[in-house]
């Protein structure tokens, strides 16, 4: 029962990584697009961060690997929160007004 959960919980966290990052547009295949983007634009940076937080982590336990799911979890974690700055960003209008 648990590794069920657990893999749930994981394809819960890919989901709200993949929903953070949507972005809409006007008709599918351009939000499907833009989505695919904005993922791409991120993803280099998600994963440099996690790559350091997971050496921290494995240096603190003496060199003990973590498994794969708990990095994939914290990859989408770090995206999540990537993705909900990144659409503030956008979003907020950065730029508008100045004319």
């Amino acid at each position: 029962m648990a590794r069920i959960k657990g893999k749930v919980s994981l394809y819960l966290s890919a989901a709200v990584y993949v929903l953070f990052n949507l972005r809409l547009g006007t008709e599918s295949s351009a939000t499907l697009q833009a989505t695919f983007w904005q993922i791409a634009q991120t993803a280099p940076y998600v994963a440099g961060v996690t790559y350091v937080i997971i050496a921290l982590l494995q240096y603190m336990a003496d060199g003990e690997k973590l498994p794969w799911d708990r990095r994939l979890r914290l990859f989408f974690a770090i995206g999540i929160m990537a993705g909900l700055v990144y659409g503030i960003y956008e979003y907020a209008g950065v730029g508008a007004g100045s004319k």
